[in-house]
């Protein structure tokens, strides 16, 4: 991880630099022929040589031409500065040219001049040094950034002529043929057999034009400072106008080289590097385009092979004795051994995307589009949970403290997590004005964090309080914010909601019993509650009812307010998540200024509420059903019964088979009303939601004990999850709202848009 290291010139490139510093003064700003001058040169830039300026108060850098004999058409800085021109005119990540210079009396070659940008360049791809999230978000930023070039206009870029468009492939090949054998050293026969293989196995939509920067890496981009954000993409020699899927294997390339090869680092063992299934997944989605690749053998023997012909270039430079990199004659050596990888690639089929590969990401992606930063942050959390999590010392923690008080307080590794987590910018990612995601977007996060039992509250993404967090957001006073929102926003307080009471139906609304009178600037809250997760916190958001419902915020420590103990679900207490706790309130008197929007006004809040916060439960439930089937196939493929695997008896393998299709189907429909959330709004979008909450719940109880049957005694016991499991999903049947009345609901909006649809027939 660097910024690109400088060096003093080497004794091959150097030039008068008083005449350069002349030439420049006036021209440019921060430049005078009265400042100290330097000039120093980057140890990369295999083709031109490329040098730091630094004046008093500015620094620039300049490519220029290498001195000496050239191979034809090679080194156009002319087209580096041109494109980089239109480029960033367009807003593109380049930096920014300022002076072309065709005078070669000035230096000794043709050469431009470009704004220096800050940031970190990796010129080891596999990006040491940083975590595993941050290098797999760095790899989506960079396949990204190559999306958004092919996806520029052409006719806006005022590039007329930039290329000869149709045809690419062709014209790579033979190109890249006349280059290799302009500067070979001696005769390479698989070189031959590889050019030979190309063309004659051309693909067969090589009309499609984009722009395409030639040579895109890793090691040609600058990511900014801190971010995982390409700030700049460098070394525009060999761009020019044809086939975009060349571009993209040339960038994939590293994944199917040998790891002997020393020509470039290729991809080793280091973890958070997507797949190039992810990769592709990714860039197709960013541009809108089928996720199929076609004749991905090609773009990657092509790829090899005009690394060959680079390689073999500067090779031969180093034979002239004007290379532009010291270690130049290493890369003789690699011609023959990346011609024989490429030939190999060509020869098989490589296999494409969504072929028995089936990961995170590309699942992701398969459903929707994505934008940067939300993908960004989505990966994060899938990398980070894959990375970071503790799951052992947090279950030998809740066993140490059974029966002891500490277990209602977490553990020290969960809020060391916390403190990760926040500092990595994965904090309250389910709340639209802080994060900038909107609902399908968050969906996939909180189905990530729906695969570990504690992993929303890592994130400070826990109901309740995502939920109450949301109505203060929406509906709280600024003193109601600064007191509580901001708290519970940067986590030093925990909240809970009141709504269920155990002396009625409350699935009923209308039946509750709990009371709230006005006296004078107070409120007097009287009455029981149950159910009230997470009560070991500060703060409880209480639903109550006076004539129709009101909402108002009662402090824990408020005298009156009796926590008489916490509920078991299936005999588990659910300590990792703050317990369900009976509350009593006995003529609680809490200042008026504490209601929330005013009286009567808190069936439409808790409407308002419910419905972001039923999407996500649905959501991080097919994160747990996916754990789950991940569980059950783990077990039906190790375990042996009457002679045969598990999953070989057709029983087991059609439950496998059924878990599979629930959970996709229920994912989908829950996408869908996520979307439906973010478009029309809770209230339009109340049957969507009431659909996924029914199904969401039948799908992870049916999914979790079909695994627990595979499991047999030990399915049920606490030596694995899927009771623990199983528990949360059986409540989420109960909790906000049973099952039967979504039914009714979904039933009456149902009838309501068939009757409209038939009077608009009318």
């Amino acid at each position: 991880m660097e910024d690109q290291t400088a060096t003093p010139v080497r004794e091959q490139h150097r030039f008068n630099t008083v005449n350069l510093q002349r030439y420049l003064s006036g021209k440019t700003r921060g430049v005078s022929n009265n400042d100290r001058f330097t000039v120093r040169q980057y140890s990369a830039g295999q083709s031109n040589p490329t040098f730091l300026i630094q004046t008093p108060s500015d620094s620039y850098v300049l490519r220029k031409k290498p001195p000496g004999m050239l191979l034809p058409g090679a080194h156009k800085v002319d087209r580096e500065y041109r494109v980089q021109k239109a480029l960033f005119s367009a807003g593109f990540p380049v930096p920014q040219p300022l002076l072309h210079c065709t005078d070669a009396e000035v230096i000794g070659t043709e050469f431009y001049l470009m704004e220096h940008v800050q940031g970190r360049i990796f010129q080891d791809l596999r990006l040491p040094g940083v975590s595993a999230a941050e290098r797999a978000a760095l790899y989506v930023s960079a396949v990204e950034v190559l999306a958004r070039l092919h996806s520029l206009d052409l006719t806006s870029l005022d590039l007329e002529g930039y290329g000869r468009g149709p045809g690419y492939c062709k014209r790579q090949v033979s190109t890249w043929t006349k280059q290799y054998r302009a500067a070979a050293h001696k005769e390479i026969p698989v070189m031959d057999k590889l050019s030979d293989w190309l063309l004659s196995n051309l693909p067969t939509n090589d009309n499609e034009v984009a722009l395409v920067h030639g040579d895109f890496r890793v090691d040609n981009l600058i990511f900014h400072p801190t971010e995982a954000r390409v700030v700049a993409v460098l070394d525009w020699e060999l761009s020019t106008t044809g086939q975009p899927m060349a571009d993209l294997a040339y960038f994939l390339m590293p994944n199917y080289l040998p790891s002997g090869l020393s020509l470039l680092s290729c991809m080793g063992s280091l973890r958070g590097i997507p797949s190039p299934e992810d990769l592709i997944s990714i860039y197709c989605r960013c541009r809108e385009i089928p996720s199929s690749l076609h004749q991905l053998n090609f773009y990657l023997a092509l790829s090899v092979f005009k690394m060959a012909g680079i390689a073999q270039g500067i090779y031969a430079r180093h034979l002239l004795g004007n290379a532009s990199a010291p270690n130049a004659a290493q890369f003789g050596q690699s011609v023959e051994p990346l011609a024989q990888v490429g030939l190999q690639i060509a020869e098989k089929y490589v296999v494409g995307l969504f072929c028995g590969h089936y990961t995170f990401l590309s699942e992701m992606y398969f459903i929707v589009k994505l934008q940067p930063p939300e993908l960004v942050h989505a990966l994060y959390i899938h990398q980070w949970m894959t990375d970071c999590f503790v799951p052992q010392e947090v279950s030998e923690y809740y066993s140490k403290h059974a029966h002891s008080p500490q277990r209602w307080h977490p553990p020290q590794v969960i809020e060391d997590l916390k403190a990760k987590a926040r500092e990595a910018g994965l904090w309250n990612l389910f709340l639209p004005a802080v994060s900038g995601l909107s609902q399908l977007d968050y969906a996939h996060i909180a189905e990530e964090t729906g695969r570990c039992l504690y992993a929303p509250d890592l994130f400070n993404c826990q109901a309740p309080d995502t939920g109450n967090m949301e109505v203060l957001h929406m509906f709280g006073t600024e003193e109601q914010k600064r007191e509580w929102l901001q708290p519970l926003l940067s986590g030093q307080i925990r909240s809970c909601f009141c709504m269920t009471e155990p002396d009625v139906a409350s699935s009923d609304a209308t039946n509750m019993e709990c009371t709230l009178q006005r006296d004078q600037d107070h409120y007097v809250v009287h009455g029981r509650k149950w159910w009230s997760s997470g009560a070991s916190g500060c703060e409880v958001v209480l639903c109550s009812r006076h004539g129709q419902h009101s909402m108002i915020l009662v402090p824990l420590d408020t005298p009156g307010v009796n926590v008489i103990r916490p509920l078991t679900v299936f005999g588990q207490d659910d300590a990792i998540h703050g317990g369900h706790f009976e509350i009593h309130f006995d003529n609680v008197r809490v200042p008026a200024s504490n209601i929330l929007l005013g009286e009567g006004r808190g069936f439409e809040i808790a409407q308002g509420r419910l419905g972001p916060g039923r999407l996500h439960h649905c959501m991080r439930a097919v994160g747990s059903a996916e754990w789950a089937l991940e569980l059950l196939c783990q077990r039906a493929a190790h375990r042996q019964t009457f002679g045969k695997k598990l999953y070989q008896h057709e029983v087991v393998a059609h439950w496998i088979a059924e878990c599979r299709l629930a959970i996709d189907q229920t994912r989908l429909l829950t996408l869908h009303a996520a979307h439906a959330l973010d478009t029309l709004g809770s209230r339009s979008a109340r049957k969507q939601i009431a659909m996924i909450k029914v199904v969401a719940g039948r799908m992870v109880c049916k999914v979790v004990d079909t695994a627990i049957q595979v499991y047999g005694g030990a399915g049920v016991s606490g030596d694995f999850p899927l009771a623990q499991m199983y528990a949360y999903a059986r409540t989420l049947r109960i909790a906000d709202g049973p099952d039967e009345v979504h039914m009714s609901s979904i039933a009456h909006l149902e009838l309501r848009d068939q009757m409209r649809k038939a009077k608009a027939k009318l």
